[in-house]
């Protein structure tokens, strides 16, 4: 074998030899099993004790109003804040931007993605989800179901709830008894529908369907 070649072997072994000794330096770096003894620790103990009110990431349960469960991981039935007026037309704004593309702006299941192709969720105005608890909306936002995913690093805590509540106002709309409704509601509700009944009276035999001309507007009076 030529010098050459013996001095590039060598090279290369000690190359190989180096390289192998930092892998193993990485490998084998100094730390402490579970359990272990330490002197460094006045107790001797690898393990450190762990400090008081600690609470492993994931596992904080801060109540109902932030997992809409309770105790017993049971869906909650009552919100943790009234659901007025302005929490409702938060709700539904909410829910026109993050759930109605899959859910519809009704809560039928028929948005838009849907009808593209998506699958397609249940009808909140199922029977099932009817006579779910409001904590349910809540959770599945939180976590997910299903194809759908988490919601939560987008809609914040109060949004949620917002939502859910929007979604017991959309269930409760498809479903309302008039004499249910406050007096001057169903008033102005009877006097729609009997508007609308009127509107869609039946023409007579040979004019279904044709639509009146609009009156010409009248001559401008005004001298030129």
């Amino acid at each position: 074998m030529s010098p050459n070649r013996t001095l590039l072997g060598l090279a290369l072994t000690g190359c190989l030899l180096t390289s192998a000794g930092c892998r193993q330096n990485m490998h084998n770096q100094p730390k402490i099993e579970p359990y272990e003894t330490n002197t460094f620790f006045d107790d001797g103990q690898g393990a450190r004790p762990i400090p008081a009110n600690t609470v492993a990431r994931g596992d904080l349960r801060e109540g109902s109003a932030y997992t809409g469960l309770d105790s017993a991981n049971k869906p909650v039935a009552e919100m943790p804040f009234p659901a007025t007026r302005d929490v409702l037309v938060r709700g539904q704004e909410r829910f026109n931007v993050f759930c109605s593309p899959c859910h519809g702006r009704m809560g039928d299941g028929r948005g838009m993605i849907v009808r593209r192709g998506y699958k397609q969720p249940t009808s909140f105005h199922d029977p099932r989800l009817r006579a779910s608890q409001v904590g349910y909306f809540f959770s599945v936002m939180t976590e997910g179901f299903g194809v759908m995913p988490s919601y939560a690093p987008q809609i914040p805590v109060r949004d949620r709830w917002a939502i859910a509540a929007y979604i017991r106002a959309l269930q409760y709309s498809q479903s309302a008894r008039l004499a249910e409704l406050p007096e001057d509601v169903r008033r102005r509700v009877e006097t729609d529908l009997a508007g609308g009944a009127a509107d869609s009276a039946p023409q007579p035999h040979g004019q279904q369907g044709v639509q009146r001309p609009a009156p010409l507007p009248e001559a401008d009076s005004r001298p030129e």
